[in-house]
């Protein structure tokens, strides 16, 4: 079965800069049967509101908080990993035994395990080395001011069966093994044993910038005091027969949603980008720190600094637990936040009724989803709000961002190869420190930062200018403007999943 959507679904024209005919009723052409007719029409004065409730802002305030901020760039520190484990090259028999020449930590930052020996791996260290389907327990004997870290291996005498490819191997840190008497610098034997350095904990440092963004709305004076036929309503509560209250509430309605649309979708600018220079509307340097165009949004973040599944290919990936599994097997390598929440679309949250719908071995004609007695008088709940996957915890819900035809549910079937299903975000706080305050803070993963002080609040900010109502100026109209300052800090985005 096919669904046809209609050719003109929508009569009513979306928002124009401009004024047309085609907004208004003609009374007065014979050709449309207007007043030249003796005939009183049926006028049906309320605005039918034929889209629900169109706004799509909300997500950011179910898994997140605001803070204010006063400064151009807002930084964050993140903890690195407690254990030491690193991705490298074997040589099987390098210095008589066998090397292991570090490459990267384990997350792939190269910054980390440079040529320098910038890593931790410390003479008298026990070892696990593995690579070809090969784990060998060994001791470290030498660890000169390089990335080459000689071993010994305990059950052989070198690492005969692991595989040299570049890269191709890990390393990680289980222990440490001492003789008797031995101290920290012993020089004897045949390789020079030094532990004397300390470990340092490492950290990440990110940052993210606020963008300003605006709106306005303006009517002259003489349409703000004329009264329309048509009864007008809205999200933002207007009522009433006067059309601006409607113009002014959807253009109020729009740019909050504009915020919160911004900080998913955002990303900041690259060297290759021209905004920036003088042909366009944004001044700056051309770059990604706090002078360039932009700010990361939450796409951007987790595309950068998180966790992507495809699910399966060629069918909807979450028809399938194999894809849970790998979710899960993935939150394990990172935080292990065990209370997950899914903002998906309608097809992939259909998808996962139907597969969590097959785990019952009643459910395969239809009758029976969830616990309950399927009376002939019930109707039948064919959804599920949530589900536990081994110890985690999944909390499914539309996001309504993703579905909407006038936003992102257009753009998906439009790009399919882009489009996003949906978003797993972690629930709960995050352990931060805070550069400005000097200390550890506890915020939720996901938080807003608005510029703000005692002089001035950006967080949205509006005003109204003009002759129009409190008159602050010689203009025949009323001017109403919207101002925001803001940027969304994502903290901890290894714990984020992206459903693409």
């Amino acid at each position: 079965m096919a669904i046809t959507a209609g050719g003109s679904l929508n009569s009513v024209p979306a928002s124009v800069q401009q004024t047309l005919a085609s907004n208004y009723i003609d009374f007065t052409a014979e050709a449309t049967a207007g007043w030249a007719q003796q005939y009183l029409p049926d006028l049906m004065e309320k605005e039918a509101e034929v889209f629900g409730n169109r706004t799509i802002s909300g997500f950011l305030s179910q898994v997140g908080a605001e803070e204010s901020m006063t400064a151009d760039q807002v930084i964050w520190s993140e903890q690195g990993r407690l254990h030491l484990s690193y991705a490298g090259t074997v040589a099987v028999a390098g210095d008589t035994n066998g090397t292991f020449t570090v490459t990267a930590d384990i997350d792939g930052d190269t910054t980390v395990a440079a040529a320098t020996g910038n890593h931790g791996i410390r003479v008298n260290d026990v070892v696990l080395i593995a690579s070809a389907g090969i784990v060998t327990r060994c001791l470290v004997v030498e660890t000169p001011a390089s990335a080459v870290v000689t071993v010994e291996p305990y059950d052989k005498a070198d690492l005969t069966g692991h595989a040299t490819t570049a890269g191709g191997s890990v390393l990680l840190v289980i222990g440490s093994e001492f003789g008797k008497g031995q101290s920290y610098s012993d020089n004897t034997g045949t390789h020079s044993a030094d532990r004397r350095t300390a470990l340092e904990p490492t950290f990440k440092s990110f940052n993210n910038k606020p963008i300003i963004m605006k709106d306005y709305y303006e009517i002259s004076g003489s349409d703000a005091s004329q009264v329309g036929w048509v009864e007008v309503s809205g999200e933002a509560g207007q009522d009433g027969y006067l059309w601006y209250l409607k113009a002014e509430g959807d253009t109020r309605a729009r740019f909050t949603d504009y915020l919160e649309m911004t900080m998913l979708e955002a990303e900041k600018t690259v060297d290759a980008s021209v905004i920036g220079f003088s042909d366009k509307q944004i001044r700056g340097a051309a770059d990604a720190g706090a002078n360039g165009a932009g700010t990361e949004g939450l796409f951007a973040a987790i595309e950068s600094r998180g966790n992507i599944t495809s699910g399966v290919t060629g069918v909807n990936a979450a028809t399938d637990l194999a894809e849970f599994d790998a979710i899960l097997a993935e939150f394990d390598k990172q935080g292990a936040i065990e209370e997950n929440m899914m903002f998906v679309n309608r097809a992939t949250s259909l998808a996962m009724d139907d597969m969590l719908a097959s785990m019952n071995s009643y459910g395969a004609g239809g009758t029976s989803y969830g616990v309950f007695d399927n009376s002939e008088d019930m109707a039948l709940n064919l959804g599920f709000s949530g589900f536990r996957r081994g110890s985690y915890d999944f909390y499914k819900s539309d996001m309504r961002y993703l579905n909407d035809k006038a936003t992102r549910g257009e753009i998906n079937r439009v790009a399919t190869s882009a489009a996003i299903r949906g978003v797993i975000v972690p629930a709960g706080v995050s352990s931060v420190y805070d550069q400005a305050l000097g200390k550890n803070l506890k915020r939720p993963f996901l938080h807003v930062r608005y510029r703000a002080s005692q002089t001035d609040d950006r967080k949205m900010k509006t005003w109204v200018t003009g002759s129009v109502g409190a008159a602050t100026s010689a203009l025949d109209a009323m001017q109403i403007h919207y101002l925001s300052e803001r940027c969304l800090v994502t903290q901890g985005a290894n714990n984020f999943m992206l459903m693409k």
